[in-house]
Protein backbone atom coordinates (compact mmCIF):
# COMPACT_ATOMS: atom_id res chain seq x y z
CA UNK A 1 0.00 0.00 0.00
CA UNK A 2 1.14 3.39 -0.90
CA UNK A 3 0.80 6.59 1.64
CA UNK A 4 1.20 10.02 0.13
CA UNK A 5 1.74 12.09 3.38
CA UNK A 6 -0.46 16.04 3.59
CA UNK A 7 3.59 17.13 3.27
CA UNK A 8 4.43 15.79 -0.10
CA UNK A 9 0.73 17.11 -1.84
CA UNK A 10 2.01 20.54 -2.91
CA UNK A 11 5.19 19.51 -5.07
CA UNK A 12 3.08 17.03 -6.61
CA UNK A 13 0.39 18.22 -8.02
CA UNK A 14 -0.02 21.50 -10.39
CA UNK A 15 -3.12 23.38 -11.07
CA UNK A 16 -3.45 21.77 -14.85
CA UNK A 17 -3.06 18.43 -13.27
CA UNK A 18 -6.20 19.06 -10.87
CA UNK A 19 -8.02 20.23 -13.81
CA UNK A 20 -7.45 17.81 -15.90
CA UNK A 21 -8.43 15.07 -12.66
CA UNK A 22 -11.50 17.13 -12.76
CA UNK A 23 -12.40 17.73 -16.35
CA UNK A 24 -12.13 13.76 -17.04
CA UNK A 25 -14.19 12.71 -13.90
CA UNK A 26 -17.25 15.04 -14.99
CA UNK A 27 -17.52 13.76 -18.52
CA UNK A 28 -17.16 10.49 -17.43
CA UNK A 29 -20.36 10.86 -14.83
CA UNK A 30 -22.28 13.09 -17.26
CA UNK A 31 -21.58 9.33 -20.05
CA UNK A 32 -23.01 7.19 -16.73
CA UNK A 33 -18.92 5.67 -17.07
CA UNK A 34 -18.46 6.61 -12.99
CA UNK A 35 -21.00 7.41 -10.31
CA UNK A 36 -21.11 8.78 -6.61
CA UNK A 37 -22.32 6.81 -3.54
CA UNK A 38 -24.98 8.43 -1.61
CA UNK A 39 -23.34 10.90 0.92
CA UNK A 40 -22.56 10.58 4.76
CA UNK A 41 -22.32 14.06 6.55
CA UNK A 42 -23.15 14.07 10.37
CA UNK A 43 -22.89 16.38 13.33
CA UNK A 44 -21.18 14.35 15.73
CA UNK A 45 -21.90 16.34 19.00
CA UNK A 46 -18.07 16.88 19.61
CA UNK A 47 -16.35 20.39 19.20
CA UNK A 48 -18.82 21.41 16.97
CA UNK A 49 -17.53 18.97 13.89
CA UNK A 50 -18.99 17.61 11.17
CA UNK A 51 -18.01 14.53 9.88
CA UNK A 52 -18.58 12.66 7.09
CA UNK A 53 -17.42 10.31 3.66
CA UNK A 54 -17.47 10.61 0.21
CA UNK A 55 -17.28 7.92 -2.02
CA UNK A 56 -17.57 6.45 -5.69
CA UNK A 57 -16.46 4.87 -8.71
CA UNK A 58 -14.99 6.15 -12.12
CA UNK A 59 -15.02 3.06 -14.65
CA UNK A 60 -13.01 4.89 -17.01
CA UNK A 61 -10.16 6.21 -14.85
CA UNK A 62 -10.48 2.93 -12.25
CA UNK A 63 -10.76 5.21 -9.15
CA UNK A 64 -12.37 3.39 -6.78
CA UNK A 65 -12.26 4.72 -2.84
CA UNK A 66 -13.18 7.50 -0.38
CA UNK A 67 -12.65 10.61 1.09
CA UNK A 68 -12.99 10.72 5.12
CA UNK A 69 -13.18 14.07 6.84
CA UNK A 70 -15.38 17.36 7.54
CA UNK A 71 -14.91 20.48 9.01
CA UNK A 72 -13.74 21.11 12.40
CA UNK A 73 -14.28 25.41 13.30
CA UNK A 74 -12.00 25.47 16.24
CA UNK A 75 -8.81 23.88 14.46
CA UNK A 76 -7.63 27.58 13.45
CA UNK A 77 -6.81 28.11 17.33
CA UNK A 78 -4.87 25.19 17.42
CA UNK A 79 -2.49 26.08 14.15
CA UNK A 80 -4.42 23.40 12.06
CA UNK A 81 -7.20 23.37 9.00
CA UNK A 82 -10.24 23.74 9.72
CA UNK A 83 -11.21 21.30 7.35
CA UNK A 84 -9.52 17.96 7.79
CA UNK A 85 -9.71 14.74 5.31
CA UNK A 86 -8.15 11.31 3.85
CA UNK A 87 -8.15 9.55 0.40
CA UNK A 88 -8.29 6.17 0.82
CA UNK A 89 -8.16 4.53 -2.77
CA UNK A 90 -8.97 0.93 -3.65
CA UNK A 91 -7.77 -1.68 -6.13
CA UNK A 92 -11.05 -1.84 -8.36
CA UNK A 93 -9.76 -5.53 -9.74
CA UNK A 94 -9.30 -6.63 -5.77
CA UNK A 95 -10.46 -4.64 -3.53
CA UNK A 96 -7.32 -3.94 -1.33
CA UNK A 97 -6.57 -0.96 -0.38
CA UNK A 98 -4.59 0.92 -3.13
CA UNK A 99 -3.31 3.73 -1.16
CA UNK A 100 -3.51 7.12 1.56
CA UNK A 101 -3.71 10.34 0.60
CA UNK A 102 -3.62 13.50 2.22
CA UNK A 103 -6.67 14.87 1.78
CA UNK A 104 -6.34 19.06 3.27
CA UNK A 105 -4.94 20.63 0.10
CA UNK A 106 -5.87 18.14 -2.08
CA UNK A 107 -9.85 19.30 -1.29
CA UNK A 108 -8.93 22.89 -2.14
CA UNK A 109 -7.42 22.18 -5.19
CA UNK A 110 -10.21 20.05 -6.74
CA UNK A 111 -12.73 22.73 -5.33
CA UNK A 112 -11.20 25.22 -7.24
CA UNK A 113 -10.24 23.48 -10.55
CA UNK A 114 -14.25 22.64 -10.62
CA UNK A 115 -15.23 26.63 -10.72
CA UNK A 116 -12.06 26.77 -12.89
CA UNK A 117 -13.42 24.19 -15.38
CA UNK A 118 -16.99 25.78 -15.16
CA UNK A 119 -15.24 29.00 -16.36
CA UNK A 120 -13.09 27.63 -19.51
CA UNK A 121 -17.13 25.97 -20.90
CA UNK A 122 -19.12 28.39 -19.22
CA UNK A 123 -17.61 32.11 -19.29
CA UNK A 124 -17.97 34.27 -22.27
CA UNK A 125 -14.77 34.46 -24.00
CA UNK A 126 -14.26 38.35 -23.72
CA UNK A 127 -14.84 38.29 -19.96
CA UNK A 128 -12.55 40.56 -18.23
CA UNK A 129 -13.49 41.17 -14.61
CA UNK A 130 -13.60 38.29 -12.16
CA UNK A 131 -15.69 39.06 -8.94
CA UNK A 132 -14.84 37.06 -6.03
CA UNK A 133 -17.15 36.53 -2.79
CA UNK A 134 -15.95 35.14 0.15
CA UNK A 135 -12.06 35.92 1.25
CA UNK A 136 -11.26 32.73 3.24
CA UNK A 137 -8.68 29.85 3.00
CA UNK A 138 -10.63 28.46 -0.60
CA UNK A 139 -10.58 32.02 -2.33
CA UNK A 140 -6.79 31.90 -3.19
CA UNK A 141 -6.51 28.81 -4.84
CA UNK A 142 -10.07 29.90 -6.57
CA UNK A 143 -8.87 33.27 -7.78
CA UNK A 144 -5.70 31.25 -9.04
CA UNK A 145 -7.32 28.84 -10.65
CA UNK A 146 -9.42 30.99 -11.95
CA UNK A 147 -7.50 33.64 -13.80
CA UNK A 148 -5.96 30.78 -15.78
CA UNK A 149 -9.22 30.14 -18.06
CA UNK A 150 -9.40 34.16 -19.48
CA UNK A 151 -7.54 36.99 -19.95
CA UNK A 152 -8.98 38.54 -17.17
CA UNK A 153 -7.87 42.17 -16.62
CA UNK A 154 -8.77 43.19 -13.04
CA UNK A 155 -10.36 41.34 -9.86
CA UNK A 156 -12.89 42.64 -7.80
CA UNK A 157 -14.22 41.23 -4.67
CA UNK A 158 -16.48 41.13 -1.60
CA UNK A 159 -16.70 39.96 1.87
CA UNK A 160 -18.71 39.60 5.01
CA UNK A 161 -16.08 40.49 7.04
CA UNK A 162 -14.13 43.29 4.96
CA UNK A 163 -11.21 43.11 7.05
CA UNK A 164 -10.19 39.91 5.13
CA UNK A 165 -9.86 41.43 1.95
CA UNK A 166 -6.75 42.17 1.61
CA UNK A 167 -6.17 37.97 1.37
CA UNK A 168 -7.61 38.36 -2.09
CA UNK A 169 -5.77 41.69 -3.12
CA UNK A 170 -2.16 40.01 -2.14
CA UNK A 171 -2.85 37.69 -4.36
CA UNK A 172 -4.08 39.93 -6.98
CA UNK A 173 -0.72 41.43 -6.68
CA UNK A 174 1.04 38.28 -7.27
CA UNK A 175 -0.86 37.48 -10.12
CA UNK A 176 0.15 41.16 -11.40
CA UNK A 177 -3.94 42.51 -11.76
CA UNK A 178 -5.09 45.50 -10.17
CA UNK A 179 -7.93 44.30 -7.14
CA UNK A 180 -11.06 47.10 -5.68
CA UNK A 181 -13.25 46.24 -3.12
CA UNK A 182 -17.02 46.57 -4.32
CA UNK A 183 -20.43 46.65 -3.20
CA UNK A 184 -22.44 43.90 -4.39
CA UNK A 185 -24.45 45.98 -6.88
CA UNK A 186 -21.42 47.52 -8.05
CA UNK A 187 -19.74 43.30 -8.30
CA UNK A 188 -23.57 42.70 -10.41
CA UNK A 189 -23.16 45.49 -12.56
CA UNK A 190 -19.70 45.16 -13.51
CA UNK A 191 -18.13 41.39 -13.17
CA UNK A 192 -18.01 39.12 -16.58
CA UNK A 193 -17.16 36.16 -14.00
CA UNK A 194 -18.30 35.39 -10.46
CA UNK A 195 -17.27 33.44 -7.71
CA UNK A 196 -19.10 33.14 -4.79
CA UNK A 197 -17.04 30.56 -2.31
CA UNK A 198 -18.74 31.33 1.56
CA UNK A 199 -20.34 28.96 4.05
CA UNK A 200 -23.35 31.61 4.28
CA UNK A 201 -26.87 30.27 5.19
CA UNK A 202 -28.55 33.39 3.66
CA UNK A 203 -28.07 34.80 0.10
CA UNK A 204 -26.13 37.80 -0.52
CA UNK A 205 -26.09 38.03 -4.22
CA UNK A 206 -29.32 38.83 -5.73
CA UNK A 207 -31.13 38.32 -8.84
CA UNK A 208 -31.01 42.09 -8.89
CA UNK A 209 -27.41 42.60 -8.60
CA UNK A 210 -26.67 40.30 -11.72
CA UNK A 211 -26.40 41.31 -15.67
CA UNK A 212 -26.82 39.32 -18.71
CA UNK A 213 -24.10 37.56 -19.92
CA UNK A 214 -22.62 36.87 -16.29
CA UNK A 215 -21.17 33.22 -15.34
CA UNK A 216 -22.03 32.91 -11.65
CA UNK A 217 -19.79 29.52 -10.12
CA UNK A 218 -21.31 28.70 -6.96
CA UNK A 219 -18.68 26.66 -4.75
CA UNK A 220 -19.44 26.96 -0.86
CA UNK A 221 -23.19 25.46 -1.05
CA UNK A 222 -22.57 21.78 -0.04
CA UNK A 223 -25.34 21.37 2.70
CA UNK A 224 -28.93 21.45 3.38
CA UNK A 225 -29.67 24.97 4.30
CA UNK A 226 -26.72 26.62 2.90
CA UNK A 227 -27.60 29.50 0.38
CA UNK A 228 -25.21 31.57 -1.71
CA UNK A 229 -27.18 33.39 -3.83
CA UNK A 230 -31.09 34.32 -4.35
CA UNK A 231 -32.88 31.53 -5.53
CA UNK A 232 -35.17 33.73 -7.98
CA UNK A 233 -31.35 33.82 -9.43
CA UNK A 234 -31.29 30.34 -10.76
CA UNK A 235 -34.78 31.21 -12.47
CA UNK A 236 -33.06 33.35 -14.85
CA UNK A 237 -29.98 31.50 -15.19
CA UNK A 238 -29.09 28.48 -17.10
CA UNK A 239 -28.07 26.10 -14.49
CA UNK A 240 -25.25 23.63 -14.52
CA UNK A 241 -23.56 21.28 -11.67
CA UNK A 242 -21.68 18.46 -11.13
CA UNK A 243 -24.18 16.24 -10.03
CA UNK A 244 -27.93 17.05 -10.14
CA UNK A 245 -28.69 14.37 -7.29
CA UNK A 246 -26.72 16.32 -4.91
CA UNK A 247 -27.42 20.15 -6.85
CA UNK A 248 -31.27 19.45 -5.90
CA UNK A 249 -30.74 18.17 -2.37
CA UNK A 250 -27.16 20.16 -0.52
CA UNK A 251 -26.46 22.29 -3.44
CA UNK A 252 -27.41 26.11 -4.09
CA UNK A 253 -30.10 24.59 -6.74
CA UNK A 254 -32.00 23.32 -3.07
CA UNK A 255 -33.60 26.37 -2.67
CA UNK A 256 -35.11 27.09 -6.05
CA UNK A 257 -36.34 23.62 -6.37
CA UNK A 258 -38.16 23.79 -2.88
CA UNK A 259 -39.71 27.25 -4.14
CA UNK A 260 -41.10 25.75 -7.18
CA UNK A 261 -38.86 28.36 -9.56
CA UNK A 262 -37.61 25.21 -11.29
CA UNK A 263 -37.32 21.57 -11.88
CA UNK A 264 -35.07 19.09 -11.57
CA UNK A 265 -35.19 18.96 -15.64
CA UNK A 266 -33.73 22.45 -16.14
CA UNK A 267 -30.26 21.28 -14.16
CA UNK A 268 -27.60 20.05 -16.74
CA UNK A 269 -24.75 18.43 -15.84
CA UNK A 270 -21.26 20.52 -16.41
CA UNK A 271 -19.52 16.97 -18.44
CA UNK A 272 -22.44 17.43 -21.07
CA UNK A 273 -20.85 20.50 -22.33
CA UNK A 274 -17.28 18.72 -21.54
CA UNK A 275 -18.66 15.62 -23.65
CA UNK A 276 -20.34 18.30 -26.76
CA UNK A 277 -24.19 16.61 -25.51
CA UNK A 278 -24.68 20.20 -24.67
CA UNK A 279 -24.03 23.61 -26.27
CA UNK A 280 -23.28 25.16 -23.07
CA UNK A 281 -23.40 28.96 -23.45
CA UNK A 282 -25.79 29.39 -26.21
CA UNK A 283 -25.28 33.37 -26.13
CA UNK A 284 -23.44 36.54 -24.68
CA UNK A 285 -26.36 37.89 -23.08
CA UNK A 286 -27.03 34.51 -21.39
CA UNK A 287 -26.56 34.22 -17.77
CA UNK A 288 -25.01 30.67 -16.98
CA UNK A 289 -24.63 29.28 -12.69
CA UNK A 290 -22.60 26.14 -12.26
CA UNK A 291 -23.32 24.65 -8.74
CA UNK A 292 -20.53 23.17 -7.39
CA UNK A 293 -22.09 20.75 -4.71
CA UNK A 294 -18.46 19.07 -4.61
CA UNK A 295 -18.72 15.27 -5.36
CA UNK A 296 -16.04 12.28 -3.91
CA UNK A 297 -15.29 11.15 -7.52
CA UNK A 298 -13.65 14.63 -7.64
CA UNK A 299 -11.20 14.08 -4.57
CA UNK A 300 -10.67 10.05 -5.87
CA UNK A 301 -9.36 11.50 -9.45
CA UNK A 302 -7.26 14.19 -8.30
CA UNK A 303 -5.81 11.60 -5.64
CA UNK A 304 -5.31 9.03 -8.45
CA UNK A 305 -3.15 11.50 -9.78
CA UNK A 306 -0.81 12.41 -6.78
CA UNK A 307 -0.51 8.49 -6.28
CA UNK A 308 0.68 8.22 -9.92
CA UNK A 309 3.01 11.77 -9.07
CA UNK A 310 4.00 10.40 -6.12
CA UNK A 311 5.45 7.07 -7.51
CA UNK A 312 6.51 8.86 -10.93
CA UNK A 313 9.00 11.18 -8.49
CA UNK A 314 9.93 8.94 -5.64
CA UNK A 315 8.69 9.95 -2.85
CA UNK A 316 5.89 7.16 -2.34
CA UNK A 317 5.72 5.77 1.26
CA UNK A 318 5.27 1.73 0.88
CA UNK A 319 4.39 0.18 3.76
CA UNK A 320 2.85 -3.83 4.20
CA UNK A 321 -1.09 -3.89 4.85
Amino acid sequence: MIIVPEKEIAGLVTRADAYDAIEQVFASMSKGAAYNFPVIREAIGHADALYGFKSGFDRDGLALGLKSGGYWPGNEKKGLTNHQSTVFLFDADTGKCRAIVGGNLLTALRTAAASSVSINHLARKDAKILGMIGAGHQSAFQLRAAVEQRDFEKIIGWNYHPEMLPRLAEVAEELGLPFEAVSLEQMGANADVIISITSAFAPSLMDAHVTPGTHIACMGTDTKGKQEVEATLLARATVFTDEVAQSVTIGEAQHAIADGLIKQSNINEIGAVINGTHAGRSSDDEITLFDGTGVGLQDLAVASSIVDLAIEKGVAVEVDF
